[in-house]
C-alpha cells in the first residue's frame, strides 16, 4: 500500500486538502475535491483547489495512491 502523506513523514499541507495522490512522475498533490484520474496523475476538473505537496520517488502503482484524508 502507498503511504499517506502526514507530517511526520515531513509534509505539512493546507487545511483546505481533503484528497492526497500521487502521479507518475512521483509528485504527491493535495486537493480539495476528490480528484479524477487520468493517464499520468489526477486532475482537479476545474473545481476545488490543488496544491503540489511533495516530490518522492515515481511509484509504478501511483493510479492507488488516492487516499481521503478527512471526512
Amino acid at each position: 500500500m502507498t503511504p499517506i502523506l502526514s507530517t511526520e513523514s515531513g509534509c505539512h499541507y493546507p487545511a483546505w486538502v481533503n484528497w492526497v495522490a500521487q502521479d507518475e512522475s512521483g509528485s504527491w498533490w493535495g486537493f480539495s475535491v476528490e480528484p479524477l484520474q487520468y493517464d499520468q496523475g489526477w486532475y482537479e476538473n476545474e473545481v476545488g483547489n490543488y496544491i503540489l505537496l511533495k516530490k518522492t520517488e515515481p511509484n509504478k502503482n501511483w493510479q492507488h495512491s488516492l487516499h481521503r484524508i478527512k471526512n
